[in-house]
């Protein structure tokens, strides 16, 4: 392609028997912001992979600034000046290291300051710091004491510390707020001006339609087609993913509520669980929605035991809890499925089969002897009845895309039978296609009499699929819509700090 800064044509790249790149396109302008999407497996992080050195590709040919050149390592594609900014953010930090020593992890590593002083070492990460609006972060900090925010924002750091010639941007906004993403926003906004080729991964098409030039999409290892953002929309950009046309439309559900499944009296829990107090019926989804920082992952983690509360009480069916460790939420007939799925939800080293027995091991075992057959064969219900894609039991979960392994964490819990399921940010990172599966399964889960709790950032997905929204605002509920009172405008109002006329 004519006047492209990068180029990548023809790209192969096959595991074994599965072909994950098929003569594989794409092409990056000087200065632009260009976002690679498709469905989860489509693609996309393989094709970055060869592109930041992870992978080596088996066949095609990778153009930088006019001339040929070849990846072989990580190390080789920061040299020619390709960084990646990883969404699992604690895969890219050294937990010990402070955060000046993160920002300036890379030079450290290849000796270019060896002997640099802590005192010049901290001033270089504070001005890396200042361009991101992020001066607030001390860099004497230790990285493990950081906010999943603020770890991004030292990743961020790091690849502006280095003359960055491409930055790819994978899921960077997941673990921010909204104040957070604008700045994220307005640093890649600089960097476009500065000629750094911006590549945008992302399951947010509204952020996508404001931040990107142009969207390439891919499907099962191919390139579909590459678009003007400012010439298509976001229904266009949908049925490319998909290969067909798609209605996000949330189904009206008219089911009877049944009894008072959960009853929370004022419960408090330091400064992000204050005073809170709500119900939930048999058979009802109600959505909990905030932005970050409000609360909502502290919440659901005080009502599954993680965190027990100081003040207040739990009842579940009339029965008073005493929750001082997730196992006596387990045993009430609570399930979580948390946020961090990779690093709380699941075993991703482990295979499909000992993550989806896991929660309910007695169930699968015999006189301290797993019983093999039978937990295979739940295994097999599971990864039939979500429709993960695999072909395997013994698939270890790392091999599955994000939306494949959220499945499981939710699937894992059917062996218990729960009644109460917790949801915090269950399609984070998730593509549309997983999504809509998410969304049947707890519509399944209430259709039975469950009662599910839907923690979420995203307003529009909270008013879809809640029969009542709460809304979170500095550690406390601040307002409680029916569906019918709710709308995106109404809630970001509340979740904002704002207040009705």
């Amino acid at each position: 392609m004519l006047n492209s800064f990068l180029s990548m044509k023809a790209i192969d790249k096959s595991f074994g028997k599965v072909n994950a790149l098929k003569k594989a396109e794409f092409h990056l302008k000087k200065g632009e912001v260009h976002a690679l999407l498709g469905v989860n497996g489509a693609g996309k992080s393989t094709l970055m992979k060869v592109l930041s050195g992870v992978y080596e590709q088996d066949m095609g040919e990778i153009f930088l600034e006019g001339k040929k050149i070849r990846i072989r390592s990580p190390k080789i594609a920061k040299d020619l000046g390709i960084f990646c900014v990883y969404q699992e953010v604690d895969t890219a930090i050294v937990l010990e290291l402070s955060v000046a020593e993160n920002i300036l992890l890379d030079s450290i590593v290849a000796g270019t300051n060896m002997f640099i002083s802590k005192k010049k070492l901290n001033s270089e990460a504070r001005k890396a710091l200042k361009q991101l609006q992020a001066e607030d972060i001390p860099v004497e900090k230790p990285a493990f004491m950081l906010s999943l925010a603020e770890k991004q924002l030292v990743l961020i750091a790091r690849a502006l510390t280095s003359s960055a010639k491409v930055i790819i941007f994978d899921e960077p906004t997941a673990p921010l707020s909204l104040h957070e993403s604008t700045k994220l926003f307005s640093v890649i906004k600089k960097l476009k001006a500065n000629g750094v080729g911006c590549i945008f991964i992302s399951h947010r098409l509204p952020e996508v339609f404001e931040i990107c030039d142009r969207i390439t999409v891919m499907s099962e290892g191919m390139l579909v087609g590459t678009y003007n953002t400012s010439q298509t929309n976001q229904e266009e950009i949908i049925a490319a993913m998909l290969g067909t046309s798609y209605h996000n439309d949330f189904p009206v559900r008219t089911q009877a509520l049944g009894n008072i499944l959960l009853h929370v009296k004022d419960i408090s829990r330091g400064e992000k669980v204050r005073n809170i107090s709500f119900q939930v019926s048999e058979g009802e989804i109600v959505g909990i929605v905030g932005l970050v920082g409000a609360g909502k992952t502290e919440l659901a983690k005080t009502l599954f035991g993680y965190s027990p509360h100081t003040e207040g009480s739990i009842e579940i069916l009339g029965n008073t809890l005493k929750l001082k460790h997730p196992n006596d939420a387990i045993k009430a007939g609570m399930a979580l499925i948390p946020e961090e799925r990779r690093k709380e939800g699941l075993f991703v080293h482990e295979t499909l089969q000992t993550n989806t027995s896991f929660p309910n091991l007695q169930n699968f075992s015999r006189f301290l002897f797993m019983n093999k057959r039978k937990e295979k064969s739940f295994a097999k219900v599971i990864i039939e009845r979500l429709q993960i894609k695999t072909n395997s039991t013994e698939t270890p979960l790392v091999h599955l895309s994000g939306g494949n392994q959220q499945k499981v964490a939710i699937g894992k819990w059917t062996s218990l039978d729960s009644v109460l399921y917790l949801f915090d940010e269950p399609t984070k990172g998730v593509d549309i296609g997983a999504k809509t599966d998410i969304y049947r399964m707890i519509r399944e889960f209430a259709e039975k009499g469950k009662g599910c709790l839907y923690f979420s950032s995203e307003i529009h997905e909270v008013l879809g699929i809640s029969d009542r929204i709460l809304v979170m605002y500095d550690g406390q509920i601040v307002k409680e819509l029916s569906r019918k009172e709710a709308t995106q405008e109404r809630i970001l109002l509340y979740a904002s700090g704002g207040k009705e006329q």
